[in-house]
């Protein structure tokens, strides 16, 4: 999927259902521990990368993400975030 503008992301996230949504930047190398929200969830990049990791997955799947890519999280899945070397601007929905 191209690269797409905040805004675009955001529009994007509303049209999927979710009303709780924000742009949000991280710094390069930034890490959330292991956590879980209480709802679904959303998190659509805009510029950078992150890598997500759902260290419940009999896998340990995890999934690096760029520009224009997005995932959904169940509400209740573990997952741990690391950010790229540039950072990383997402929007989040929730």
């Amino acid at each position: 999927m191209a690269a797409r503008s905040a805004k675009e992301c955001e529009q994007t996230v509303r049209d999927r259902g979710f009303s709780e949504v924000s742009a949000w930047t991280d710094e390069a190398n930034a890490h959330y521990e292991p956590h879980k929200h209480s709802g679904p969830s959303t998190i659509m990049i805009v510029a950078g990368q992150l890598t997500i990791k759902f260290p419940d997955d009999l896998d340990g799947r995890s999934v690096l993400m760029k520009p224009g890519d997005s995932i959904d999280i169940d509400a209740g899945r573990l997952h741990e975030v690391w950010i790229g070397e540039s950072g990383c601007t997402t929007v989040n929905g929730s």
